[in-house]
């Protein structure tokens, strides 16, 4: 198998669901349902390439990001929620396909999805800031979180409301505030 999503055919996201039939995730990738198993040996096959290798994209660039920010936490964020809401805008069927399918994964290419997800949600994690320490002992408050869902779009939402410039503006706003991050150039 190669290790790239979209395969050889390039395939809809929205058509790559293990309940399709044949036919019809072969006619969305411009192919025959039967040409597809040249590719994959079956349609798990197929949804486990699909969610690993945009695992992988999400860790690399995630890392690119970080790595970019040499060393500044706050610019890190910035770069981290910059490529999570420019990857949850524009891939938002690839969202809606782990959310629909997840079930259907093999447990291999679940535990290594898993694994893919949890090193991006560390990225974020290490350059979260920390509540400073406290002398007293009133409770602590609500951490940010710790996460980027807090900028992912929300798969069941209709799709017309992710195509605009502002969205990705706003949702890059929100996660930043959430993070107590300023936005660049504030």
């Amino acid at each position: 198998m190669s290790r790239s999503w979209p395969p050889r055919p390039t395939c809809s996201p929205h058509a790559a669901s293990t309940a399709s039939p044949s036919p019809s995730l072969g006619a969305a990738c411009g192919i025959s349902g039967p040409a597809l198993y040249k590719h994959f040996p079956s349609k798990h096959a197929m949804l486990a390439e699909m969610l690993t290798s945009i695992s992988e994209r999400l860790l690399a660039v995630g890392r690119e990001r970080v790595d970019a920010a040499a060393g500044d936490p706050a610019a890190a964020l910035r770069g981290l929620v910059e490529w999570h809401v420019e990857f949850a805008l524009g891939h938002r069927p690839l969202i809606v396909v782990q959310d629909r399918d997840w079930e259907s994964l093999p447990e291999d290419a679940r535990a290594q999805v898993r694994r893919l997800q949890r090193s991006y949600i560390a990225l974020w994690a290490d350059q979260a800031p920390r509540p400073a320490p406290r002398a007293w002992t009133s409770p602590a408050p609500t951490p940010p979180p710790r996460r980027p869902s807090a900028c992912s779009t929300p798969p069941r939402a209709p799709a017309t409301a992710y195509r605009t410039r502002d969205c990705g503006s706003l949702l890059g706003s929100m996660a930043l505030a959430a993070l107590g991050v300023s936005a660049p150039g504030s």
